[in-house]
């Protein structure tokens, strides 16, 4: 009868250890309500300051846009019916985008509020696997530089993601259309205020998501713009997770955007952070330059290299778009085009990272120190 002595012993250890789980669970549970708790709490404060106008304007003070950003964990992602998408977008009719695979529409959510309707079509070489990819992106991800996802439909062959609503436009269309440009130009502070949102948007894909992101489409037209001086990266349909390591047997298909794609990523079809670095390189010649990536058939990196390489500031100031009239900080132009040609590098493992890109357009920034007046 030992055996049945055992048996009572092994139901008596499980039993307790069963009470042992569901306790340890219960706590987990408790603490993770008391931190939602206490997100959702922040969150009120942030809504109270800014109806009872504390909120200054300053873009560092949170808004109710950076409350929902900052307190991601308290939005809820949800799956929505595409009838109830197709109300909201008024059967699909005003179309305020376009991207390689997608049309863009705006949504009317209700309370005075928007979101944007990325519409993915197989006619446009969109798929079911690129869709459900930029989801799985798109939920792994907040930053208050990054278009964020508010709902996603799969239903009758549609593939619909629900987006953060940024009004402004595209960088490309307010700097290369006759439309944008009819808004005043870009200043020079105005420019460099862009390039450290995006920057800072690529180094918290790069180092702090995990695993890491790499964009492989930072362009103009996927930089989308609050106002004038603040800007968030969008368009996560080519994105990849994690990065191809030095002599992968099994190099990526190569995705970008003419002008804007890493030329060591053309010729080895290894896809890298430092791919992104490349793209952002062309960016900051954008930015100065005031031109598009492309120049009839010669890229932007190509048609400036022999200007941005030279060593006199006058020759460099040439290459200042001409509608700023010269209105910019000489300095200022030395630290971008440095910047610049360190990213377009050939060799990507000489490029920088784009932590210390943030840090060099930030430095530049900040009010230099005045020296002493003699006495």
């Amino acid at each position: 009868m030992w055996f049945l002595g055992f048996s009572t012993r092994w139901r008596h250890l499980w039993i307790m250890g069963a009470i042992l789980l569901v306790i340890l669970v219960t706590m987990i549970l408790k603490k993770f309500a008391l931190y939602l708790e206490a997100q959702a709490s922040k969150c009120a404060d942030q809504e109270r300051s800014h109806r009872e106008g504390k909120n200054n304007h300053d873009h560092q003070q949170p808004s109710r846009k950076s409350c929902s950003l900052c307190c991601n964990i308290g939005v809820v992602t949800r799956t929505y019916a595409l009838e109830e998408l197709k109300m909201a977008t008024s059967d699909f009719r005003i179309r305020i985008g376009v991207g390689a695979t997608s049309f863009v529409y705006l949504a009317e959510l209700g309370d005075g509020k928007f979101g944007a309707v990325k519409r993915v079509m197989e006619q446009r070489g969109g798929s079911k696997k690129i869709f459900l990819d930029e989801v799985s992106v798109l939920l792994r991800i907040s930053h208050p530089n990054l278009v964020g996802l508010l709902g996603f439909c799969l239903e009758k062959g549609e593939q619909l993601l629900l987006l953060e609503y940024v009004p402004n436009k595209s960088l490309f269309d307010r700097m290369h259309t006759y439309h944008g440009q009819s808004s005043g130009i870009l200043s020079w502070s105005n420019r460099l205020s862009i390039a450290l949102d995006i920057a800072r948007a690529l180094d918290y894909l790069h180092s702090q998501a995990d695993p890491p992101i790499i964009h492989r489409d930072v362009k103009s037209s996927n930089i989308l713009l609050i106002d004038n001086n603040r800007a968030k990266l969008a368009d996560f349909g080519l994105c990849k997770l994690g990065y191809d390591k030095p002599g992968s047997q099994n190099p990526t298909n190569v995705k970008g955007s003419f002008g804007y794609v890493d030329t060591n990523y053309l010729k080895t079809g290894l896809v890298s952070p430092k791919s992104d670095v490349y793209s952002f390189g062309v960016l900051l010649l954008e930015l100065i330059t005031g031109l598009k990536s492309t120049q009839g058939s010669v890229t932007l990196a190509e048609w400036t290299e022999e200007c941005r390489k030279h060593h006199d500031v006058e020759v460099l100031a040439k290459m200042l778009d001409p509608k700023l009239n010269g209105d910019a900080n000489l300095e200022q132009l030395k630290v971008l085009i440095d910047l610049a040609n360190a990213a377009l590098l050939e060799n990507s493992e000489g490029r920088p990272v784009m932590s210390q890109i943030v840090d060099r357009i930030s430095s530049c920034m900040e009010p230099q120190p005045h020296p002493p007046l003699p006495v």
